[in-house]
């Protein structure tokens, strides 16, 4: 009995390994779905939506505003979400789909009465109504640890970011345009000595995730 639980088990993790691939080198995970090959082959369009953006802090700086922390944290998600469409559109040659301008993507999202409320509907009904193939959805984290930070000096989206402790993660889901289905997923994990700029920090993010979309020719 026992010999019988311990063969079903293993045969079980053999098929689960074969379902998908799950890349983990370090920081960086990737996991690709079975049915990855087969669904890019269809795709023409891709839209990246709104970025969502959260800042954490070890300890809330002096004179924290929560309204204004949430603006920094939308104006946050929107840079990301521009500069990963300009990158890709830059790199469009290596690519056989295309990116949505993101300034169309949000114009339509917003007419539809969907922007503020993506969580509400799924990708797939998101990619009908934009008229693309897949979507790309993305989440990005800074973990500031710098406990003695002026509140007027966290513009972490534009300028340089304060303090020399943080902890970024980025995590982007590539999703079926007609069933929804999770195709891709990336996750990386910058920690490094954050006092250079934050756009050049974006920008190596950047790198990291063209290097391994599955659209790459």
């Amino acid at each position: 009995m026992k010999f019988l639980f311990v063969l079903t088990l293993f045969v079980w993790s053999v098929t689960l390994c074969k379902a998908q691939t799950f890349v983990s080198e370090g920081s960086k995970q990737i996991f690709s779905s079975p049915h990855l090959p087969q669904q890019i082959r269809k795709h023409h369009a891709v839209a990246i939506l709104p970025v969502t953006a959260k800042v954490n802090y070890a300890k809330p700086p002096k004179g924290f505003n929560r309204q204004a922390h949430f603006m920094l944290e939308v104006e946050l998600g929107n840079n990301v979400q521009q500069r990963l469409y300009t990158f890709l559109v830059r790199k469009a040659k290596l690519y056989t789909v295309t990116f949505q301008n993101v300034e169309q993507t949000n114009a339509i999202l917003q007419k539809a009465g969907m922007y503020d409320h993506l969580k509400d509907f799924s990708p797939a009904e998101i990619a009908q109504v934009l008229g693309v193939d897949a979507v790309l959805t993305g989440q990005f984290e800074l973990d500031q640890n710098q406990p003695n930070l002026e509140a007027g000096t966290t513009a972490v989206t534009l300028k340089d970011i304060p303090g020399n402790s943080a902890l970024g993660t980025l995590t982007l889901m590539l999703h079926s345009g007609t069933t929804g289905e999770l195709l891709w997923r990336f996750f990386k994990i910058m920690d490094d000595d954050f006092t250079s700029a934050n756009p050049e920090i974006i920008q190596r993010l950047m790198r990291k995730v063209s290097r391994n979309l599955p659209y790459s020719i």
